[in-house]
């Protein structure tokens, strides 16, 4: 777990952990076990090839088969091994979550 200059935990790290946890609970049950294999600390050596594979799948989301939902999972199977990325992670899905939130509430006004 990553950790503040004064040896706490990292409360945005703990929060994307915590996402990425609720996260899991909401997918079909075998591709949630499946994901949660990968994310086992003695998986490293599965996980970082994947994660690549998926972070460049997202960049081919123009062609068939591939999208722009296997660069966020990407991404989050990376942060597993690079904690510095959590932070930074969670801060995008905040944002994206208050841009969401407002795109929902501006359409309902509309309508």
């Amino acid at each position: 777990m990553p950790s503040h200059p004064n040896g706490t935990p990292n409360p945005l790290a703990q929060a994307w952990d915590a996402r990425i946890a609720r996260l899991l609970e909401l997918l079909p049950r075998r591709v949630g076990d499946a994901i949660a294999w990968l994310r086992a600390p003695s998986r490293r050596w599965v996980r970082i090839p994947a994660a690549l594979l998926l972070i460049l799948g997202g960049f081919l989301a123009v062609l068939p088969v591939f999208g722009l939902w296997m660069l966020p999972l990407g991404l989050a199977l990376l942060s597993e091994d690079l904690p510095g990325m959590k932070p930074s992670l969670e801060r995008a899905a905040r944002w994206l979550e208050d841009k969401w939130h407002r795109a929902v509430a501006w359409w309902r006004r509309r309508g």
